[in-house]
């Protein structure tokens, strides 16, 4: 079996990372984003990048990170959320962006790692994310033609891997992180956790590892929560 583990976060992007190249990055809000990878790209210097990802996260954290350097020329995304530097590059016209409904944005990269290079939904008909695109009729419904989306590069968060990449997640991690590892060309994944070979039950595994090409344990698993909400304390 070829090795796929790495000693560190800039190994395992070793020869993978180039100029113009688009990157998915896994993650929904500031769960299960690739935190230890981020960084390498930044150090790395790589530009003109075309960033594949839910969200950009947040102010000092994730993806921002590629932002404040203009490593990224184009984002595919579904929510500008909290990020007021990804929402002034924007609206200065530095920074190009395509939106896409949440679900839109999922099925477009599940359908990347599968092999479907079109599928049709009622989402977005009869707005602006359906200009452009062809619309057509089904059972007296109209809906708009989405293309799939792949990338060269998936930098993914896991919770656990064995040597073979079998991985599982945790909870909100799930969200995009699976589809992402199945439509990139090279899939890199950062793991809080390595465990021995057999240690899964194979019906927990959530992706395969023959969509993983690399491993490295994770060096920051920083975990923000982006709203703090707690329960006031009951007075006497």
């Amino acid at each position: 079996m070829t090795n796929k583990i790495y000693d560190s976060p800039a190994a395992a992007l070793d020869g993978v990372l180039f100029d113009g190249m688009t990157i998915m990055s896994g993650g929904f809000g500031l769960s299960g984003n690739p935190e230890s990878l981020i960084p390498e790209i930044r150090r790395a210097g790589v530009k003109d990048l075309t960033v594949i990802s839910n969200n950009a996260g947040a102010d000092g954290f994730g993806l921002w990170m590629l932002l404040e350097t203009r490593q990224v020329a184009k984002m595919i995304s579904s929510y500008v959320g909290e990020n007021k530097l990804f929402e002034q590059q924007y609206l200065s016209g530095e920074l190009a962006l395509e939106l896409n409904p949440q679900g839109t944005l999922a099925e477009r990269i599940r359908a990347g790692g599968a092999g479907i290079p079109a599928f049709y939904t009622k989402t977005g008909v009869g707005t602006v994310v359906a200009e452009g695109k062809p619309v057509e009729e089904f059972d007296g419904e109209l809906y708009v033609r989405e293309t799939w989306l792949r990338a060269d590069l998936s930098i993914v968060k896991a919770w656990k891997a064995d040597p073979a990449g079998n991985l599982m997640f945790r909870k909100t991690a799930r969200n995009f992180n699976p589809n992402m590892a199945t439509a990139g060309k090279v899939t890199v994944v950062e793991v809080e956790e390595i465990v021995e070979a057999g240690s899964f039950d194979p019906d927990h595994i959530h992706t395969p590892g023959i969509y993983v090409d690399r491993i490295v344990r994770s060096t920051i698993n920083e975990k923000r929560i982006e709203k703090l909400t707690v329960r006031q304390k009951e007075t006497a």
